[in-house]
């Protein structure tokens, strides 16, 4: 199976503070893994290192063959790489419409993808004309997501796409990834472990910065003893 991204060894450093002391993801072409790990583990970093927001100062990032890190990160985000932050960021004074049309990398992306968006998201086609003050949170998170879909991406970063949704919300939102997923390449920040073991086919664990372990989801769900040392939950 081959790897579309893979995170070899990264230390990452936000001003004076070591956050990531070496992490390292493989992440196969057309499946979801899910980063795991307690509050402040470095998960988001990660995230954040592979797109250049936060450059590693040593270590690799390769994207399909290539190592990018040290670019700038709109050059890595050119290469079809979309990042759905926490608190999904938004702009709510423009409109669902409009929040999308700026996503665009090449005239003509919202067209195009419209079709498979609304699909995914029919509240957003219902709700196009509003501005995004007026979205409920689960609405705005459908949106944030959205958005990544609007250019050509391979890969999706997404972080904490359940964080503060309704149960319904979250179930919805969770068959959204599940669809996506069989034409693009996720990675998943996921504080739930039971939304994140349901969508994801592999994991990676973080603590303190580090990768500590990785492997099949379907192991991990089995692996109570894990679960309860690195998450917190059994």
């Amino acid at each position: 199976m081959t790897n579309l991204l893979e995170v070899r060894n990264i230390h990452t450093f936000i001003g004076q503070f070591h956050i990531l002391e070496g992490v390292s993801i493989q992440v196969p072409a057309g499946e979801i893994v899910a980063l795991l790990g307690r509050n402040g583990a470095g998960k988001t970093t990660t995230l954040k290192s592979v797109l250049g927001l936060t450059p590693p100062r040593s270590g690799q990032v390769v994207f399909d063959g290539a190592e990018i890190q040290g670019r700038r990160s709109f050059e890595i985000a050119s290469l079809g790489i979309g990042f759905v932050p926490e608190h999904r960021a938004i702009f709510r004074d423009l409109s669902v419409h409009e929040n999308l049309k700026i996503a665009e990398r090449r005239k003509g992306d919202l067209e195009r993808k419209a079709d498979f968006i609304f699909e995914l998201f029919p509240d957003l086609k219902r709700l196009i004309k509003l501005p995004g003050t007026h979205l409920s949170g689960g609405q705005q998170q459908m949106l944030a997501v959205a958005r990544a879909l609007v250019p050509d991406n391979r890969l999706l970063l997404i972080d904490e796409p359940s964080e503060g949704l309704a149960p319904v919300i979250i179930e919805a939102m969770m068959e959204a990834i599940r669809k996506l997923s069989a034409t693009t390449t996720v990675v998943l920040v996921e504080q739930n472990f039971i939304v994140a073991s349901q969508l994801a086919q592999h994991y990676v664990i973080i603590e303190e910065g580090r990768s500590v372990q990785s492997g099949a989801m379907a192991d991990l769900a089995q692996d109570k003893a894990t679960i309860q040392r690195y998450l917190g939950a059994a």
